[in-house]
């Protein structure tokens, strides 16, 4: 339902509570589904190739706020394209996941940007550029200036990480959490209860959205 897809805030005691849909995108192979099973399980396993879409939820109980994560990891393979914009429809996170070692993979993920570019304005979710397979340094094809450069560029969130070794898997999530806060914070004093509220942001990603 539409409630589960909006940032809540339901009390506990005095600390808010937010549900955030966050879709991991990018190439096959690319570590997406292995990224979310180390953040979600703190363990690393070679996952096979995601047919459409898994699904996992996280829970973080913060000091200022108790966040809920909907994490939607997508399939990278191309039969999978014309559909995936269902998956990432009311989507407050994205995180551009591309293979240090495979630098066809970066252009891939700067597809990606410009699909979620269509779809929200820049206040509408939260973008991280995502260099995975740090552990296999020794051949990689894309530097990390390069990719921070570009994540630089188009304001993004910038890091790299390897689900193997557990490289700055927490990191990531945890900027894109603290940005995300950020933002609440700043809608916090709108005028009126409905003037940047999460429900106009909805509406309007759906009457810029086509088919």
């Amino acid at each position: 339902t539409a409630q589960e897809t909006m940032p809540g805030t339901s009390v506990e005691g005095s600390r808010p509570t937010y549900t955030y849909k966050v879709v991991l995108l990018g190439s096959m192979l690319v570590g997406k589904s292995s990224l979310a099973y180390r953040y979600v399980k703190n363990d690393f396993r070679e996952m096979l190739p995601t047919v459409g879409c898994s699904f996992f939820t996280h829970t973080l109980n913060l000091e200022e706020a108790t966040v809920k994560f909907e994490i939607w990891d997508t399939a990278g393979q191309e039969k999978y394209q014309s559909v995936c914009h269902l998956y990432y429809r009311n989507a407050h996170a994205a995180l551009l996941i591309y293979d240090i070692a495979q630098k066809e993979t970066l252009k891939k993920a700067k597809l990606w940007l410009e699909e979620l570019e269509k779809k929200f304005l820049p206040d509408e979710i939260v973008i991280a550029l995502v260099g995975n397979k740090t552990d296999l340094a020794d051949e990689r094809e894309v530097t990390t200036e390069e990719g921070a450069e570009f994540a630089r560029t188009k304001g993004l969130l910038f890091m790299e990480t390897s689900a193997k070794s557990n490289h700055q898997v927490n990191d990531i999530f945890m900027a894109i959490v603290q940005e995300l806060l950020r933002r609440e914070k700043e809608k916090a004093p709108a005028p009126s209860p409905h003037g940047r509220s999460t429900v106009d942001l909805r509406q309007g990603t759906t009457r810029r959205r086509c088919c």
